[in-house]
């Protein structure tokens, strides 16, 4: 399952799926897009996001030891 910041904001489609998925986290951004300005909040989102990225938990495939062939 997508994160809330691993949707596509510019797509309305996948911005209506975001909301549905996330709707507390939906709630907060428009309330603090209303607070911030534009610039403002465009900055946060892209710190959140690459924050998200930097402790993305792997998934258990990504993870499972491998046998080495020599």
């Amino acid at each position: 399952m997508k994160s809330f910041y691993e949707f596509n904001r510019n797509n309305p489609q996948e911005r209506l799926e975001q909301y549905k998925l996330y709707p507390e986290m939906a709630l907060f951004h428009i309330a603090l897009r209303e607070e911030m300005g534009e610039e403002e909040y465009h900055a946060f989102y892209r710190a959140e996001k690459e924050a998200q990225q930097r402790f993305k938990v792997p998934v258990y495939h990504e993870t499972t030891p491998q046998w080495v062939n020599a």
